[in-house]
């Protein structure tokens, strides 16, 4: 499943960027939801998923702890 979204931790990914985060987020979504663009009626549930999606991936990187990784931790600030 959504085998277009990279990893983004590193050193798979080195520089991880919120747009990075945000494009997996979509990708998931729509792979969930089964639609590329959502009809209007669906468009803010939609976005809140991508939203909520991006916010726990962020949180799930600035978590992470990567062996050998000076300061052991990856994701923003």
């Amino acid at each position: 499943m959504c085998r277009s979204i990279k990893t983004l931790r590193p050193p798979a990914t080195p520089e991880v960027t919120e747009d990075d985060i945000r494009a997996a987020a979509l990708q998931y979504v729509r792979k969930i939801s089964g639609f590329r663009a959502p009809a209007a009626h669906n468009r803010e549930v939609f976005e809140q998923a991508v939203d909520a999606v991006a916010a726990a991936t962020q949180d799930l990187l600035a978590g992470l702890q990567v062996r050998g990784q000076s300061g052991g931790r990856v994701g923003h600030p």
